[in-house]
């Protein structure tokens, strides 16, 4: 009887915390102060003592620079917890950081937490993030899935008798969803995404100059000069790598149009699955869907004409939500502030 009390006295002091657990990025959203958090999945961690040396940020800019007692890890991969230590020790890293920052009496209040997670995660996964969460300090974790917290977050009406399409283009995998009456009626989780363009372009550049470039290139490529449809004017990007004829360092000068073709496999994937899924819905909500069109998120969302290459594909509108990036955060947020709505569609929770 006394825990829904003490849980009301410590939630006067604590704050509410949405975390959108993204295979690339995590976002952090704290209650009265919007997104607070904004780094990379990635954790650097002494390889035989297993100690974490750093986390975000910090832990990206140390991807191949490191020596061989360093390791730097993404604690998601695809989708789904390919490191589940990695991934508690983000994890608590990023709710202690906002807990330890509120001021007041940062020892006692626990904060409610309400975490998006790819669809493509276990059972027994979903509960040791959960858990995580809660060592961590969380007086509540709820978990949420990443398609319904992006259509939270770009402010479509899911309780309604009404077909959804959502496609939220992540990191490691691209979520498709079909949602009606505050569920999930159709759900596909394809591991092709933002990493697999990457892999593309890297690919695309080794075969095309025999030059080997880094991960990290290959994003900044994507993100410079990369788009789906022919842009207006020809844009270039000059890379660095190693030729792997000399082994000696080289530089090459990309073009859009060498990138766009990289990452047209990629791309067709995408669409196709969204296709599939297309043909799986029920015909009512086909038409509805019809008449509201495709809604797209995520970071992928962001590639220029992949909405246009979606819609002619599709024969469908489609629009991409305001913001992509923090839809899963900003829906988190909209489910903390919404006890009603998170008690209906939360998929676990743990005390």
């Amino acid at each position: 009887m006394a825990l829904p009390f003490v849980n009301k006295i410590l939630g006067l002091f604590s704050h509410d915390i949405g975390i959108d657990l993204g295979t690339a990025n995590t976002l952090v959203w704290v209650s009265g102060k919007g997104i607070v958090i904004r780094e990379p999945s990635v954790v650097a961690r002494h390889k035989k003592s297993k100690e974490i040396l750093a986390i975000g940020t910090s832990a990206k800019k140390m991807l191949g620079r490191t020596p061989a007692t360093i390791e730097t890890i993404r604690p998601l991969r695809h989708g789904v917890i390919a490191d589940f230590d990695a991934t508690a020790a983000m994890l608590g890293h990023y709710i202690r950081k906002v807990h330890e920052s509120g001021g007041v009496l940062p020892k006692i209040p626990r904060p409610r937490v309400v975490i998006g997670i790819p669809s493509g995660v276990t059972e027994v996964e979903r509960r040791a993030v959960a858990e995580a969460a809660v060592s961590a300090g969380a007086r509540e974790a709820h978990l949420i899935e990443e398609p319904m917290a992006a259509a939270i977050g770009a402010g479509l009406p899911i309780e309604e008798p009404e077909g959804i399409f959502v496609v939220d283009i992540g990191g490691g995998t691209s979520e498709i969803a079909v949602i009606s009456l505050g569920g999930i009626v159709l759900g596909r989780s394809v591991r092709i995404a933002g990493d697999e363009m990457d892999e593309a372009i890297v690919s695309y550049v080794r075969l095309k100059y025999s030059l080997l470039l880094g991960q990290p290139t290959a994003e900044e490529v994507k993100i410079g000069i990369a788009s789906g449809v022919p842009p207006e004017k020809e844009k270039f990007a000059v890379v660095r790598g190693r030729d792997l004829e000399t082994g000696l360092p080289k530089s090459v000068k990309l073009a859009s149009s060498e990138i766009r073709e990289a990452l047209a496999p990629i791309l067709r994937e995408i669409i196709s699955a969204v296709s599939d899924s297309l043909e799986e819905t029920p015909p009512e909500l086909v038409s509805d869907i019809m008449e509201k069109g495709i809604v797209m998120a995520g970071g992928g969302s962001l590639l220029p004409g992949i909405d246009k290459i979606v819609a002619e594909e599709t024969k469908m509108p489609v629009w991409i939500a305001p913001d992509p990036l923090t839809c899963v955060v900003r829906g988190c947020a909209k489910l903390l502030e919404d006890r009603r709505l998170l008690a209906k569609i939360r998929v676990s929770r743990s005390f």
